[in-house]
């Protein structure tokens, strides 16, 4: 029988979904915390409040780590890994939105956006899986990355297509990180919730079959406890809907889609 898993590392430490997700695990019996964000006191403090709840104290550490300082994750990594860890399980939940993040955007902007939410994430999966993997010669258990992906990952619209393409480029990194990780006692698990009411949706319209970060942490955690890889969508029912949207033809697919 699996063992619960203990201790984690979130890579993204302010994000709304990140940080519920942590306090998820903790009531299933983590026990360590470490938090890698631009502001890692507020992260820090974000992490404690959400858990004055439970009845453990955890262990909990924060540092600085920005996603678009590529040249830097092996290294910053690699000590968070020798202070802090084993890990049993890495989630990078990194993203930036903005409202309608499209053809009114800036070179730089368009830039910055995929740095954010594709480039700078992809680089530092593969520092994590390299680093797993190195853990796993003094460590016979197994562990789990966690990519928060989105359901905009699933097919372009013209109201936040920047947005849609870089969390595709990144849905599209995890599944190949999956199948190379396989065999390595390392799962990936993709997360890819539909619109989730945050601080970073706020003021846009809520899409069909909305959702809050209490949900989507409450499947994560669950599948994370279970050690399961693959696609989680959130809720359960956008998959097959998103099989069939992903396949309309354009024409229909503009009508439906709109300006959302």
């Amino acid at each position: 029988m699996l063992q619960p898993r203990k201790s984690a590392l979130l890579l993204g430490g302010t994000s709304e979904i990140g940080l519920e997700i942590l306090a998820a695990l903790a009531a299933q019996g983590y026990n360590r915390f470490s938090l890698g964000a631009r502001e890692p006191e507020t992260a820090l403090a974000s992490l404690t409040a959400r858990l004055r709840s439970t009845a453990q104290e955890p262990s909990m550490h924060s540092f600085r780590w920005d996603a678009t300082e590529i040249a830097s994750h092996q290294s910053v990594l690699a000590e968070v890994f020798v202070e802090h860890g084993p890990f049993d399980a890495v989630i990078c939940a990194v993203g930036a939105l903005g409202h309608h993040a499209g053809l009114t955007m800036a070179p730089t902007e368009v830039a910055a956006m995929i740095a954010t939410n594709a480039s700078g994430p992809c680089a530092a999966l593969a520092a994590v899986a390299d680093l797993l993997t190195n853990q796993r010669s003094g460590d016979p258990g197994r562990s789990l990355i966690v990519v928060i992906s989105s359901v905009a990952a699933a097919r372009a619209r013209k109201s936040n297509f920047v947005y849609g393409a870089s969390k595709s480029c990144l849905d599209a990194y995890a599944q190949g990180l999956r199948d190379a990780c396989v065999g390595s006692g390392i799962e990936v698990l993709i997360l890819r919730p539909g619109f989730v009411r945050t601080r970073m949706t706020a003021g846009l319209a809520p899409a069909p079959m909305a959702t809050t970060p209490e949900v989507v942490a409450a499947a994560a955690a669950k599948a994370i406890v279970n050690h399961r890889g693959g696609v989680l969508w959130i809720p359960a029912r956008l998959g097959p809907l998103m099989a069939i949207l992903r396949n309309l033809p354009i024409g229909l697919w503009r009508r439906v889609a709109g300006d959302r």
